[in-house]
């Protein structure tokens, strides 16, 4: 297949490459050869390509930093989307969509189906919603991927900083009151490659297996790293941050499972493959 892939440069995009390349001729873009906030470059960039299909990997996702910066955070998590929308309609190629489990509200007890209820409470959640709902609106041929808690070997993430702080800090404190899956980004990559074979298109959440808090998650990076340091809990709102985050964010993976597809690994599993490659 053909496979223009936004946001190329990025965290999942790095694997998304490395995953896709021997199988598929792709089309890489960046912010800066593809500004999709432009409606007539994104329509005019797909059109003239013909991907067979598109996979939508470029984000505004500093969380905090959307609270700061609304007017580029809609521009692109929720116009730059419509705008791919748009732009896939006209070519007649699928979509792929990277979503987050930040659309939910956090009030969920248990794993969250696709259908769970939407109430995004930061603006980084609610731009994304906002892409989402242009993709429905617009589109028949398209996966919504929701997914959470990324980390890869490129780009800055939770337990790069982790281990980064672990080098001058015996003492490091870490959230505990939040709960989702981290999400190693080649197995990401790796399931969108799977589903991009198929015509089941629709929502789906799509992470590592398992769940823990940050804290948890924090504890089991050291231990697997070797490294004796205090982690100390604390509460989401003694860690003040701009942005509000959901509590409890775990996605169920129902219906990457109803279509017959594996789940992905144990997040702890993941973890160890992360440290092994970045030592």
């Amino acid at each position: 297949m053909k496979i223009l892939i936004t946001g190329s440069n990025g965290m999942l995009g790095h694997d998304l490459i490395e995953v896709l390349k021997d199988r598929h001729e792709l089309v890489l873009t960046t912010s800066k050869t593809l500004d999709i906030t432009d409606r007539q470059s994104t329509i005019r960039c797909i059109t003239q390509n013909q991907p067979d299909i598109v996979i939508n990997s470029a984000a505004y996702t500093d969380v905090d930093g959307c609270e700061t910066n609304q007017d580029l955070a809609y521009a692109v998590n929720g116009e730059g989307v419509k705008n791919l929308a748009l732009a896939c309609k006209e070519a007649d190629c699928p979509l792929v969509h990277v979503s987050t489990d930040y659309v939910f509200d956090g009030s969920a007890r248990d794993p969250i189906e696709e259908d769970g209820e939407i109430g995004p409470i930061s603006i980084y959640g609610k731009s994304k919603l906002k892409g989402e709902e242009a993709i429905l609106e617009i589109l028949d041929k398209y996966f919504i991927v929701r997914t959470a808690w990324l980390y890869g070997i490129n780009g800055k993430n939770f337990p790069k900083t982790m281990l980064e702080l672990a080098k001058d800090h015996p003492e490091i404190t870490v959230v505990y009151d939040e709960v989702g899956t981290p999400t190693y980004t080649p197995d990401l990559a790796y399931g969108i490659s799977q589903l991009i074979e198929t015509d089941f298109y629709g929502i789906y959440h799509l992470t590592n297996s398992g769940s823990c808090s940050w804290c948890e998650f924090a504890k089991y990076i050291f231990e697997i790293a070797g490294l004796d340091i205090n982690v100390v809990p604390v509460t989401a709102s003694e860690f003040s941050r701009p942005a509000p985050r959901p509590s409890y964010s775990v996605l169920k993976n129902k219906k990457w499972i109803d279509n017959g597809f594996e789940p992905l690994r144990d997040y702890k599993e993941a973890i160890k493959e992360y440290i092994e490659l970045i030592k």
